[in-house]
């Protein structure tokens, strides 16, 4: 494998782990309806488990309100179950055939829970971001003594290896940043 490779796949590696803390982040609560919230949970239906995105239909109506219509009225109640499970704090109510879910407006010191909560999420994901660099540093090492590699192309790799991780660290920070915002306005 070529020192350029090993920067390609760890770069794509560092672009999923940036990806999955996204995507974390939009499951956590803002103090607005998002239908991400929710989405990704997972309810016991058929006797497995499935996201409530595969069983029904989300949408805001209302900025602080989430409709779920239930593609099969069957499951209406394991999904109610399921998002009581979660520790998102929703309540949510049967109305018919759909689930109901209020958003209160949210106090400061759970505001101040949420923001702990997706600094931890980031912290895992610069965790993972360092868990790839430190696993291309040892392809490019390990590439450096196998073949014909001089030490200045090693020496470059590993240069860029941390100038990646630098870069997708910093972006992580930003994403955090904005959600740490968007978590604390009123």
């Amino acid at each position: 494998m070529a020192m350029d490779d090993i920067l390609l796949e760890a770069d794509d590696k560092m672009s999923k782990t940036e990806q999955v803390v996204i995507n974390e982040f939009a499951g956590v609560r803002t103090g607005k309806a998002s239908p991400a919230l929710v989405e990704n949970l997972l309810a016991e239906v058929y006797g497995a488990q499935m996201r409530i995105r595969e069983l029904a239909g989300i949408t805001t109506p209302e900025p602080r309100t989430l409709a779920i219509q239930p593609w099969d009225a069957g499951s209406l109640h394991a999904i109610e179950k399921a998002i009581q499970k979660s520790n998102l704090g929703l309540t949510p109510s049967i109305q018919g055939r759909t689930i109901r879910i209020f958003f209160p407006e949210l106090s400061e010191e759970r505001r101040q829970e949420f923001v702990k909560i997706v600094r931890k999420m980031a912290e895992d994901g610069r965790v993972a971001i360092r868990h790839v660099r430190r696993d291309a540093m040892e392809q490019v090492k390990k590439h450096g003594h196998d073949s014909g590699t001089t030490e200045d192309d090693v020496k470059h790799s590993e240069k860029e290896l941390q100038k990646l991780t630098d870069d997708y660290a910093s972006k992580i920070d930003q994403h955090l940043a904005h959600k740490e915002k968007e978590i604390m306005t009123v």
